[in-house]
């Protein structure tokens, strides 16, 4: 049976965390800043973390289960 291979796209977008969770970046971060309140833009530079209903999927990709 082959190995599984690992979602490359996900693994570029996503990094695990020490406790097991998963860190991503923010979206609305490219472009028009000028539309965007200063706390707004100062919140988006922090990462932020995978939702829970989103977490089993995403590890899936990441580990190379189907």
């Amino acid at each position: 049976m082959p190995k599984f291979k690992t979602h490359r796209a996900s693994a570029k977008r996503f990094k695990r965390t020490g406790n097991g969770g998963l860190k991503r970046a923010h979206a609305y971060t490219s472009h028009r800043f000028h539309g965007k309140s200063k706390k707004q833009r100062r919140q988006l530079r922090k990462s932020g973390m995978v939702s829970n209903s989103d977490m089993r999927r995403i590890r899936r990709m990441l580990t190379g289960l189907k």
